[in-house]
């Protein structure tokens, strides 16, 4: 089964730029997206075959997340049952035979870390709320997670100490959570893999120079790992200030 992730960065502006030659190129099985921006209905999107899933931010044209899946699902809800966070469409999530897949967008810490606070409830919450799924069985979390996790996922990390996205505070609880029985699909099997990044800046030729952040993951149940054959990076593919990041996972 092959799964692909993507922060699209506003799915009708991700549409302008060859979006469906993407998704037709990374012939996903499961294709989860974050920061849609819209509502199902507000672009034509021209894709068969596939069982759609949307959950969309009571703000216009912010955060949200999609799964496009061929499988249909045991079962489906959206957020994870906290009013305050569940208002901004970050979280989908699906029941499958073997695994629950969560699609995430994590909040971002934001300029000045005015949004750290709130961000550490959330990792709170979500820790959580992933651990009550893996009582019952593995879970797959994919998604923007809005943190590099160590010095290796980030190009200057001196200069981002107190950046939104690599504080301690944001990459230790990244730590707690992979302690509680979960495993970054990436780093596990790519453990020394450098100049692996996921976004990178629109200022500064940032792309072009790959000085990125890998902020985009698979991370899975522990258990699960002796399944994933394989955790890819697809940097070749633009359409977003993101690329996409897939997980070949055995059944």
């Amino acid at each position: 089964m092959k799964l692909v992730s993507w922060n699209v960065n506003g799915l009708r502006a991700c549409l302008n730029k060859g979006f469906l030659d993407s998704f037709k190129k990374l012939d996903a099985d499961i294709f989860c997206l974050q920061e849609t921006k819209m509502e199902k209905g507000q672009a034509e999107i021209d894709i068969s075959g596939y069982e759609e899933f949307w959950n969309s931010a009571e703000k216009k044209g912010y955060s949200g997340t999609a799964v496009f899946s061929r499988t249909k699902p045991l079962s489906e809800w959206y957020g994870i049952g906290k009013d305050e966070h569940d208002r901004e469409g970050r979280v989908i999530t699906l029941e499958y035979s073997g695994f629950y897949l969560v699609n995430v967008y994590t909040p971002n810490s934001k300029r000045e870390l005015e949004r750290l606070e709130y961000r550490m409830g959330w990792e709170k919450d979500f820790k959580a709320y992933l651990l009550k799924l893996d009582k019952k069985k593995p879970v797959v979390v994919c998604g923007d997670l809005n943190v590099a996790h160590e010095v290796i996922d980030i190009k200057n990390a001196k200069s981002n100490e107190r950046s939104a996205g690599f504080t301690i505070e944001e990459r230790t609880k990244m730590t707690e959570l992979l302690q509680a029985g979960f495993s970054d699909t990436y780093r596990t099997l790519h453990p020394d893999e450098k100049s692996a990044y996921t976004w990178w800046s629109y200022m500064g030729n940032a792309r072009a120079n790959n000085t990125g952040w890998r902020l985009d993951y698979f991370i899975v149940s522990s258990r699960l790992m002796q399944q994933v054959s394989g955790a890819l990076i697809y940097s070749d593919i633009h359409g977003s200030d993101h690329c996409p990041v897939g997980l070949i996972l055995e059944q």
